[in-house]
């Protein structure tokens, strides 16, 4: 039997003051770069940039992704497509009437279109289009805070969205975003998603290192779920 996923490290949760070391460290590790963008409307808070991703690409090549939780979704489309962000994941909360404006404007673009579904969003709400997305993100917490309680009955989706896939022979990527850590390691893993985000709790607050914290968790998942770890492109397999 073998597992293999994607690492996307949130860089909302990084430590800036390491901005340089962590972004070096990581390149070769993971498979890309979760950027969070918050207007302070959709969600009570303000946080990552296209600048920041711009800043970014002057140490990396690693593919980004960012995650819209905005009320304008169409002013910061254009902004990500601008600077030709890989992936551009919209809050499905808030593309009502315009998804597949937006969807086929980000493919013209020749980028990747997803989805983010909040906690208490149904899979309902994207079957219109969702055989054109590239990915399909579910959100395991409350958006807009790092550190938010864990929502079990969220993994429920990601079955449903992999069931949805293999039926109807769909190419998005399931990627899941919340606490994950070494608590849920065992349950997201049964889940089977495509994309693991990891965080502060379960990457960038382990310790005050990043070469250290990064074999912690390793440790902790493989202790967790019985998967051994691969060191090409950082896959875990087992």
């Amino acid at each position: 039997m073998e597992r293999k996923i994607q690492l996307s490290p949130s860089l909302m949760t990084m430590d800036l003051d390491k901005f340089k070391e962590q972004i070096e460290f990581l390149n070769d590790k993971v498979n890309s770069y979760h950027i969070d963008i918050m207007d302070g409307h959709f969600v009570p808070n303000i946080t990552l940039s296209p600048w920041f991703i711009q800043e970014v690409r002057k140490l990396s090549d690693v593919t980004m992704s960012a995650h819209l939780m905005v009320e304008d979704v169409t002013f910061w489309v254009e902004q990500l497509i601008d600077i030709k962000c890989e992936y551009i994941c919209m809050p499905a909360e808030r593309v009502n009437g315009i998804a597949f404006r937006l969807i086929d404007r980000i493919h013209a673009a020749g980028l990747k279109a997803g989805i983010v579904l909040n906690p208490e969003t149904s899979i309902d709400t994207i079957l219109p289009y969702i055989d054109l997305l590239d990915k399909v993100t579910i959100m395991t917490v409350d958006p807009g805070f790092a550190g938010q309680r864990f929502l079990e009955q969220t993994l429920d989706k990601i079955r449903e969205l992999r069931r949805l896939r293999e039926e109807n022979d769909y190419n998005y990527e399931i990627e899941m975003d919340g606490s994950t850590n070494k608590s849920h390691w065992k349950m997201i893993s049964d889940a089977d998603p495509d994309v693991y985000i990891i965080g502060r709790s379960g990457l960038f607050g382990l310790t005050d290192d990043i070469s250290t914290s990064w074999d912690q968790m390793v440790s902790e998942y493989v202790e967790e779920t019985g998967f051994a770890f691969n060191n090409g492109k950082y896959q875990f397999e087992g």
